[in-house]
């Protein structure tokens, strides 16, 4: 009985490797993190992990083909009752920036692919597109905060309507918290991913270096990697 669990076990594991990298996000991420870690590595110096970083910078290009249109769907979507019209505006703002910036991401890659021939103007569009994603980053990172707060307050409620009660044995208490947990690690990604935009646009070259870029870069990689991990099924007891 033992072996069969163990087999079972074994066989879940290795469906969820499957199942995550069966997703184009999570090979994109996984190619970030080498890119990353390249550009850290390099030191922005010519070499082997400086030919790493560039090759796969313009192999993640590939996966994010089209993928502006989710942006733009998240742009005409009704948002969630009760939501603050700030919030609204800063996340409606997010999706705009972050679908522009894939679009125009497009256009770099046919430049750096030798389809699009205008190299200076395809140059100057990859800088235009950094922008909008650094300003992307910037409002998701006060999106992440006023959620928080909202979500703390909610928690303070909660707490005050339990009176004497364990709060971490209400289901909803906990759901909150784990809410809470996911959002402050999304405004940790998202504000790290600011200082790598300013860093790939060398808007501070002496602070921002390529080997800071590439570790700050190659932190938000994880984080995004974990943050696509699918849920580990329940295995029963025999």
């Amino acid at each position: 009985m033992g072996s069969t669990t163990l087999l079972d076990v074994s066989r879940a594991e290795l469906g969820l490797v499957v199942m995550y990298l069966n997703k184009a996000e999570a090979r994109d991420k996984l190619c970030r993190a080498i890119q990353y870690g390249s550009k850290f590595l390099s030191g922005g110096q010519p070499g082997t992990a400086q030919n790493v970083d560039k090759s796969t910078s313009l192999a993640r290009k590939v996966f994010r083909l089209f993928k502006f249109v989710n942006d733009l769907h998240g742009l005409i979507s009704p948002v969630p009752k009760g939501t603050p019209l700030p919030l609204v505006l800063l996340g409606k703002s997010k999706n705009a920036l972050l679908s522009t910036f894939l679009f125009l991401d497009q256009i770099v890659w046919l430049g750096r692919s030798g389809i699009y021939k205008n190299k200076e103007r395809a140059e100057l569009l990859g800088r235009i597109s950094l922008f909008c994603w650094m300003g992307s980053s910037v409002c998701t990172t006060l999106v992440e905060i006023g959620e928080i707060g909202r979500l703390s307050s909610s928690m303070k409620k909660i707490e005050k309507g339990l009176k004497n009660g364990n709060k971490y044995q209400d289901e909803e208490y906990r759901a909150k918290i784990k809410q809470s947990n996911e959002r402050s690690l999304a405004l940790i990604k998202a504000a790290m991913d600011i200082i790598v935009a300013a860093g790939l646009l060398q808007l501070y070259p002496k602070k921002i270096t390529s080997r800071v870029t590439g570790a700050f870069g190659f932190i938000t990689s994880l984080i995004s990697c974990y943050q696509l991990l699918p849920s580990r099924p329940k295995i029963k007891a025999p």
